[in-house]
């Protein structure tokens, strides 16, 4: 592999990683903006909008006409939200590069936003988010971020809510693309077996005219916590739902390596230790894992899972154990190479991906403005020691630092306030 970073003269940039024996393409947008950049009367416009870029063009007028395009070249298409950027991908053949940078950057540029076409995907993001709430798997997490950070757009729900997707029309929309979807504020990021120069002329040729606007920006988050916190969604469920966690480290910090480490030892497969102890050793839950997210001024780690609701305080003692054991014994070496070639292996197998190569590459150029090839990566994950994720661990997992979130048939936080603690 190897790569360029292109610089269009309206400062577009354009990250190009040639992978020569790949026959498909990945052709990635990222823009840097997402639901921390809406303020509470317009909450959800950054996923609305991702949603109404595919609702037709001037030169495509319907979503059906965009869809048959790709769906004809056999092209796999979509497109995601979070809470800092916003991504639309198409990967294909390379034979069909130049069709694809067509449609991109045609939705992306002259979509109509029609409000007819408005009030009828309104309908459709209004299940959309019905059927987050009703799926407590996926709902714990945006209970955990509620409780993290308040009422603030990092505390928002990135799809936004009932109230605030009914005051989204077109002049919103309109706003919203003229305060972000600028040149300065984007990144496409290119993966597979077109080379550099065929993509610098595709670009030039489709997104050139693209023209460049001040950009606007979000507030810094506020971060106050002195003590554990428990937010709780009472619902009759056949199964609890947790997600406990601490706050971390924000985008580049210098701990972001160990963090990995530490979260492929916690619980980022089925042989670590939070999948051991809580599903094989007592049978408390199907599914457990751990994570961490990174936003450019603070971060968050955590740990979910699905248990027996007469046992969920069994399960948060066994969770709990788990941070402190961290912060009190080295990782043996054989548990540390694990994780660490855990890490490796599954890079290697996902940069197999155009896709995966598009999105990672293109991410670290957006939000950090370098890139790490996976050699520099392999380095920084082989150099994690033993005491640095020792160190780690005990500057997160601290007492006052913990949140825990519940979903489930319960209506008094203060039974679980009494166990959210370390020994």
């Amino acid at each position: 592999m190897n790569q360029k970073l292109i610089n269009l003269p309206n400062k577009l940039k354009i990250l190009s990683s040639h992978l020569p024996a790949t026959k498909s393409e990945t052709i990635l947008v990222l823009v840097g903006t997402g639901s921390r950049y809406e303020d509470k009367k317009i909450n959800g416009i950054a996923h609305f909008a991702e949603h109404m870029f595919f609702k037709g063009t001037k030169k495509r007028p319907t979503a059906l006409d965009i869809s048959t395009l790709i769906d004809g070249v056999g092209g796999e298409f979509n497109a995601f939200t979070s809470k800092e950027y916003t991504g639309y991908f198409v990967k294909s053949s390379v034979k069909h590069i130049d069709l694809v940078m067509d449609v991109l950057s045609d939705m992306l540029m002259n979509s109509k936003f029609e409000q007819e076409e408005i009030d009828r995907e309104r309908n459709v993001i209004f299940e959309e988010l019905r059927m987050y709430l009703d799926t407590p798997v996926h709902h714990i997490h945006d209970l955990f971020e509620q409780l993290l950070y308040g009422d603030q757009p990092l505390g928002w729900d990135i799809i936004g809510t009932i109230d605030s997707l009914k005051n989204i029309n077109r002049a919103e929309f309109l706003r919203f693309k003229n305060s972000y979807y600028n040149p300065e504020n984007m990144l496409v990021s290119v993966s597979g077996g077109v080379p550099h120069t065929d993509i610098e002329n595709i670009t030039n040729k489709y997104l050139s005219n693209l023209k460049n606007k001040k950009t606007a920006r979000y507030s810094r988050a506020k971060i106050s916590q002195n003590k554990p916190a428990v937010k709780m969604s009472t619902k009759s469920t056949e199964q609890a739902h947790l997600a406990i966690g601490v706050r971390s480290y924000p985008i580049g910090h210098k701990n972001h390596y160990t963090t990995v480490v530490l979260n492929a030892i916690l619980g980022a497969s089925m042989s670590s230790r939070l999948f051991i102890q809580l599903r094989e050793r007592r049978g408390l839950a199907y599914y457990v894992h751990s994570g961490f997210e990174e936003h450019y001024d603070t971060g968050s780690f955590g740990a979910a899972a699905g248990v027996p609701t007469k046992r969920i305080d069994d399960a948060i003692k066994v969770i709990l154990a788990e941070f402190d054991k961290l912060t009190k014994d080295e990782v043996g070496e054989k548990e540390l190479k694990k994780a660490k070639e855990h890490i490796k292996g599954k890079l290697v197998l996902d940069f197999e991906d155009s896709r995966e190569v598009a999105t990672t590459f293109g991410l670290q150029q957006l939000l950090e403005g370098k890139i790490r090839s996976l050699d520099e990566i392999f380095k920084k994950v082989d150099a994690v020691t033993s005491e640095d994720v020792k160190k780690v661990a005990q500057e997160i997992f601290i007492n006052k630092s913990l949140n825990l979130a519940v979903i489930g048939p319960y209506k008094d936080e203060g039974k679980f306030a009494k166990i959210l603690r370390l020994n």
